[in-house]
């Protein structure tokens, strides 16, 4: 029994949503949309001396046809729920600087949304960063920082012997210092602001790859799991109420230990408990559903995982309503070996990318 009144608001019986409600009294609620995107080697036409950018330089035409690409998917992401509006925030990885994410923001479909730009400078040796985008009109940062991820050859594990058949073939490689023997990756960036007057901390992702095989380079991404929960319990050691979200491009799925063990964030959220975190990709990826595809095996990297009152069932604030992966049809491969797939870049054409993004309803009561 949905249908919309004055968009982007959205009317429904509450018990079809399996809210718990005493009368049939019809609610008018509204509706955000936060998403994660790996928006796949966003670079730029020049070329950076201090970064290993030689294989991703774009001409000038290939530059504006992949920000037309990212912008058509952007413009639509989260959009024909019973609301008309892009993501309120957006977290991204693998662009090169803070330009990319400027030039992207101003093109044709995005514009009117008027997006500010969060983003800082990570030692990654490709020059690939993590940010944000958000919806002035809806969000107001209120502070925001990085958090490097210190970690060294020692975390990895040595020990493993894995065929190589078991590596991931993958472009990002977790290149070590030769004298430091640190290995230089993303930051992560924490966001705190005001979400139509409520207070929110989103933090955004980008993990080490899986380059050398899953299990030797396992220890690397719990490192920055650990991180990760150590930004989250210093957020909620000042209010164990803060409602947190932290996404990315995590380079494991949400069965794997870094996940599963070190967040430790529940796929049921009968079992997520006070300061605890939810994580609705383990559900979708138990359906079939994910955000990228390798040896025609899908899994589930481009996660949102977020704290315990966002479950709530009080709808006077800002809760969690329902979680998906976008993949419009025009977004996927249709011919060739990779039929199936995110329709990535080729050596001569721009594509959209090789994840696709994933996203969350936001929902509130309006009165």
């Amino acid at each position: 029994m949905l249908k919309m009144k004055i968009k982007p608001y959205l009317t429904f019986l509450l018990g079809i949503f399996s809210i718990a409600v005493t009368t049939a009294q019809d609610k008018k609620f509204a509706v955000h949309t936060v998403a994660f995107y790996n928006l796949e080697n966003l670079f730029d036409t020049i070329n950076d001396p201090t970064v290993n950018d030689e294989d991703f330089i774009y001409t000038k035409e290939n530059y504006t046809k992949k920000l037309t690409n990212l912008s058509r998917v952007i413009s639509q992401l989260g959009t024909g729920e019973n609301q008309n509006n892009a993501p309120v925030v957006l977290g991204v990885a693998e662009i090169e600087n803070r330009k990319v994410l400027e030039d992207l923001v101003k093109m044709p479909l995005l514009k009117d949304k008027n997006y500010g730009v969060i983003h800082f400078d990570s030692p990654d040796k490709r020059g690939i960063d993590c940010g944000f985008l958000y919806q002035k009109k809806h969000f107001t940062p209120t502070s925001f920082k990085n958090y490097p991820l210190m970690i060294t050859e020692d975390n990895t594990d040595k020990k493993s012997k894995e065929k190589d058949k078991d590596k991931v073939e993958d472009t990002d490689d977790n290149v070590i210092d030769a004298k430091t023997k640190r290995i230089y990756t993303r930051d992560q960036i924490l966001m705190t602001g005001l979400l139509d007057g409520e207070e929110m901390h989103f933090i955004v992702n980008h993990w080490p790859s899986r380059r050398g095989g899953e299990k030797k380079s396992s220890p690397l991404r719990e490192a920055a799991a650990a991180l990760n929960k150590k930004i989250i319990d210093s957020l909620q050691a000042i209010n164990p109420n803060a409602k947190i979200f932290t996404m990315g491009d995590l380079n494991d799925g949400p069965f794997n230990k870094s996940v599963k063990e070190v967040l430790g964030a529940k796929g049921d959220e009968k079992e997520v408990k006070p300061l605890g975190l939810y994580n609705p990709a383990e559900k979708m990826l138990k359906k079939g559903i994910g955000t990228l595809a390798h040896r025609d095996a899908w899994d589930f990297f481009d996660q949102i995982i977020f704290t315990e009152p966002l479950l709530r069932k009080d709808y006077s604030s800002w809760r969690y309503w329902k979680a998906g992966v976008y993949n419009k049809p025009f977004m996927i491969q249709q011919t060739g070996q990779y039929k199936g797939y995110a329709l990535r870049n080729s050596s001569t054409e721009p594509g959209f990318s090789d994840h696709f993004p994933s996203y969350i309803y936001l929902i509130k009561e309006v009165k």
